[in-house]
């Protein structure tokens, strides 16, 4: 029995050992480390024995939930299982990845688990016996300290705003026993998914993105994408973009949308609002093209240029053009 030092992962197998992942499981490893713990990981979903292997040399246990009944994320189901495991491990803290599913169970776990739950943290402390979690308030433009006193503590957190787990010793694989409830509340009978076998922004090197100043959902086929493929980019919007149909919600950055933290963010016909700028803050690199030079976005990105985009990609695309030949 783990006498509330240990730190649990919970993680989706359709995921894989991805960026996100990686960071998780090293802010797990630093957070073990500071308590005297182990860090143990639930993988959820029948692809889990399939990456088992890759996350074993980071943990000291991988506990795989591949029942058939976890195949695809029911609410209800994966809530039940994760409260059964987490109920006999008694952890310290529970850390989730950034994604939908996350977010939506996070609360709940904490609630069923009598624990204290937050969520979108940027950096992890141990302060004493409370988990201290460090995340973005008022769109980015403060940060909230907050120690999570009440065990366990659980949390979704930014994985990619940590290193990488280091390897060590290889844990031990293990099947869980637990058993889905038979009924159930709410249950998911349909989704929709636009499957473009592209990378995922949160996991994305470099973005292109672009806001209302584009004008429409034109220049995004025409001006953004041809130079996001010279680049090997994803692109991205604001919310603006996103609301006015110009682009897939999936491509929203920002403090309601994705948060991203690419080596280069190509920030195209966008102001620089507080909302958007909260979802790149933890970008290496921003450059920024605007015909404003009032545009706050100037007031933090490493690269600047005042013009017309319409003007200014053309010429960038052949710039590209030229150095790949």
């Amino acid at each position: 029995m783990v006498l509330m030092k240990d730190i649990v992962l919970c993680l989706f197998a359709a995921a894989g050992f991805d960026k996100a992942a990686q960071g998780l499981t090293g802010a797990a490893q630093r957070l073990a480390a500071e308590s005297g713990g182990q860090v143990h990981v639930i993988l959820l979903g029948s692809g889990a024995q399939a990456f088992a292997s890759e996350f074993a040399p980071f943990v000291q246990t991988v506990l795989l939930a591949d029942q058939a009944e976890l195949d695809d994320y029911q609410p209800e189901i994966c809530l039940d299982v994760l409260f059964q495991v987490c109920s006999t491990l008694e952890p310290r803290a529970i850390l989730f990845s950034s994604d939908t599913y996350s977010q939506e169970i996070v609360p709940r776990l904490a609630h069923r688990l009598g624990g204290s739950a937050v969520g979108d943290g940027m950096a992890l402390a141990m302060k004493g016996d409370a988990l201290r979690i460090t995340r973005q308030v008022y769109g980015g433009k403060a940060q909230a300290v907050i120690d999570m006193k009440r065990s366990p503590a659980v949390a979704w957190v930014r994985g990619n705003s940590f290193a990488p787990a280091t390897a060590g010793a290889l844990g031990e694989i293990k099947s869980i026993a637990a058993t889905p409830i038979p009924t159930v509340r709410c249950r998911i009978v349909e989704r929709k998914r636009e499957d473009t076998g592209e990378v995922r922004l949160e996991d994305a090197r470099v973005i292109v993105g672009g806001g209302r100043g584009l004008g429409g959902p034109e220049p995004f086929k025409s001006e953004l994408r041809p130079l996001a493929d010279l680049l090997g980019a994803q692109l991205a919007a604001t919310r603006a973009a996103c609301d006015a149909g110009w682009v897939p919600a999936t491509w929203q950055v920002g403090q309601t949308g994705k948060h991203v933290a690419p080596d280069l963010y190509l920030a195209i016909g966008l102001s620089g609002a507080s909302q958007h700028l909260a979802g790149i803050s933890e970008a290496k690199n921003i450059v920024a093209i605007n015909i404003d030079p009032e545009a706050s976005i100037f007031k933090y990105c490493q690269f600047g240029m005042v013009g017309d985009f319409r003007k200014v990609v053309p010429l960038l695309r052949q710039k590209l053009e030229a150095l790949s030949k």
